[in-house]
Parts: structure tokens; sequence; C-alpha cells
């Protein structure tokens, strides 16, 4: 796996020493709103050197870490299958060398290619995912692969009971009453319930997936489908320093920016912020 040649913001170092592997995922071909994710990637790389590699939340700085940027994937567009299975091998090769994959979105729907591989290799796995949306339905206009189904495809893999939604706010009645059944645990509106989580999932392996559209859209408006009443920058930074730093992280992923959609370029500055906070937080 050779380097990406424009890499994020402190993460140049090499394979063989990293314990965390970036990678893009620049795919939205199943975005039912607004389209633009597929540019997230490329976005957040490029836009990194508008911050510091220093974090004053965390007095951490990612020049003292070791983390390898491979740099996006080539997907088709046109076969969402043939995304997630490409999706899918990134993620196995990073995780058969012992290393924490990191995907960056791409709109929702790529989570299910990585989440695959973390599945098969850590079999008692939960998810902990932070979105405006439940992403629960069985299908979207008959599609079942589709960012609108994507944590639904997953509790098909892992089942009920490990599955963990917070700051949801958005869903059809039938998502809502699927959770309210017991199959996923849901925390809508905020993420301030994640503070309970430490204690259960302490040794348990965590697959974290976060939507940047669980922040409010006057924070965060480049996004697919902006929804009100989301959670401030801050909310989510400290809920991302818990989850990270207090949890067994086996991967990881952010997803639904979609740069062209905030020209002010706003809200992929934002992005980067969150990427470098979630990097230096798996670092204990």
């Amino acid at each position: 796996m050779k380097k990406n040649i424009e890499t994020f913001i402190g993460c140049d170092a090499e394979y063989d020493e990293s314990k965390v592997v970036l990678f893009g995922a620049p795919f939205d071909s199943t975005t039912s709103y607004r389209p633009g994710a597929r540019f997230g990637s490329a976005a957040i790389r490029h836009e990194s050197y508008g911050l510091e590699t220093y974090s004053p939340y965390l007095d951490r700085d990612l020049e003292d870490i070791c983390v390898f940027d491979s740099g996006d994937i080539e997907l088709p567009m046109g076969s969402s299958e043939m995304a997630l299975a490409a999706i899918s091998e990134r993620t196995a090769e990073i995780l058969n060398d012992g290393k924490i994959p990191f995907m960056i979105g791409g709109e929702h729907l790529v989570t299910l290619g990585a989440f695959r591989e973390v599945a098969k290799r850590y079999p008692d796995v939960h998810i902990i995912h932070m979105d405006a949306h439940a992403d629960l339905r069985h299908d979207y206009l008959d599609v079942q692969l589709s960012h609108a189904c994507v944590l639904r495809r997953c509790h098909d893999i892992i089942g009920d009971g490990r599955i963990h939604q917070y700051g949801i706010r958005s869903g059809e009645r039938a998502e809502w009453l699927f959770s309210r059944e017991g199959h996923t645990e849901m925390h809508p509106f905020d993420l301030a319930p994640l503070t309970s989580l430490s204690k259960p999932l302490t040794n348990s392996p965590v697959y974290l997936t976060v939507d940047l559209d669980v922040m409010d859209p006057s924070i965060f408006s480049g996004t697919g489908t902006p929804e009100a009443g989301g959670v401030s920058f801050n909310e989510l930074r400290e809920a991302i320093h818990r989850v990270c730093m207090f949890h067994n992280i086996v991967g990881l992923d952010i997803n639904e920016l979609a740069p062209t959609l905030d020209i002010s370029g706003a809200s992929t500055a934002v992005a980067c912020k969150i990427v470098r906070e979630m990097l230096l937080s798996l670092y204990k």
C-alpha cells in the first residue's frame, strides 16, 4: 500500500509504523436528496492544511503519532455492491495487518463495506452510531443498499442489542418502531447518554460511525440531508473523545460531508477538525 501524494495534515507516517490507516470512499450513488458527498474525502484531506496539528482540547499533536493516509479508493459509481466490495477489500487489508481502518466518506452506505470486514474479524463487535437519521429502513424505493438503510444492513449482520444510536431526530415511523421493539438501542435528539456507555462496552470491540449531519445545519450545512435540531461542534467533539478514549475502537468512519453545498468552506473546516480530534483520541 502506497502513501497518498496529498495526506491529511500530520498523517504522513510509513505504513508499517502506523497504528491507524486513513482511506477515502468517494461514493454517493444512493444519495436521496442532495448529492456531493463523493467529494468529501478529498476536500477534508486538502483543507486539513488550514488546521494546526496540535489539539488544545487534548494537549496532543498529530506530529507525535503515526498515521498512514492511503488516499481515496477508486470506486465504480454505477454499482453499489462493487463499491462496497472495494471498500471491504481495503478494510480487510488494513485489519489483516493489525491496524485500525479509518474511512472518510462518501455517503453513509460506505459504512457497510467496512463493517462487513470488521464484523468478520470481531464477531462480538458493537456499533456506536451518531447521526440525524436512524438509517433503519428495510428498503428505500425498493432498494436495500441505500444510505437510508445502512444501519439496518449492519443489523442484518450482528442482530439485536449491539447497535447504539445517538442524536437521531429523523426517520419514518417504521424505523422508530423497529428500534423500540428492541432491535437497536436508540437515544434520540442528543449525545448526552453516551456517558452511560463506558462501563458496559469497555471490553467489547466497537465500530464508530459518525454521520456529520448529526450536527445542526446552522453549524454544518454542507451535507446531503440537513436536519434541524442537531448538536453543536463541541457536543460532538466531546462525545467523540469519550468514545475513542474509553472504548476498544477496532474501526471507524466519518461521512456525509458534501463540500460543494457549503461554498463558504465552513462545513469542510468543521469536518477536518472532527477528523483530527478522532485521530488523536484513538491514541491512548
